[in-house]
């Protein structure tokens, strides 16, 4: 299996990856998911079939989750999963919610999601198709986008909005 490549761009806290498989794309996800703690938001933007699941499953891998029960949430908007991973005292284990935008039309369905619950700050929030509402997230967030770049690899930026978010991109290019 060929390394993943990665690389720096100018911008101080970005990161770019690419990955040239869905096992490499699920590797970097489990990467990035131990980084991962209660309140931490990432937003998934990319085309039908690039990934975002894939990154997804490494996530939930990562913490615990059996990556072959995380799916595309495409029908029922939102997938929890449980991790092993406990929570803050009293709020148990740490829910990984599984958020898929796509069939939301207008910003107003947002109310209809319970996205304001999944973004409480209790659980780790991963949205697909993030570009449906952009506007409506918080500001401190990982913003991610995924890109084909031949007919199995995939271009990963990882942007970073925020304080905490800067210092996941900064433990990942820490682990180059």
């Amino acid at each position: 299996m060929r390394a993943m490549s990665q690389t720096h761009t100018t911008a101080p806290a970005t990161l770019e990856v690419i990955s040239h498989s869905e096992a490499e794309t699920i590797a970097f996800g489990r990467r990035l998911g131990a980084l991962l703690q209660p309140g931490d938001l990432l937003l998934l933007f990319a085309p039908f079939g690039a990934g975002k699941t894939h990154l997804t499953k490494g996530i939930a891998g990562a913490l615990g989750v059996d990556e072959a029960d995380v799916n595309s949430p495409s029908f029922v908007l939102i997938n929890e999963y449980e991790t092993a991973r406990r929570g803050k005292p009293g709020q148990g284990r740490t829910p990984i919610y599984h958020v898929d935008l796509y069939r939301i039309e207008t910003p107003e369905a947002l109310a209809t999601v319970g996205l304001d619950d999944v973004i409480a700050g209790h659980g780790i929030a991963v949205i697909e198709w993030a570009e449906r509402a952009v506007d409506w997230f918080p500001r401190e967030h990982l913003a991610i986008e995924i890109a084909y770049a031949g007919e199995t690899d995939r271009r990963i930026v990882v942007r970073p909005h925020g304080t905490r978010a800067a210092e996941i991109v900064a433990a990942l290019q820490a682990g180059d």
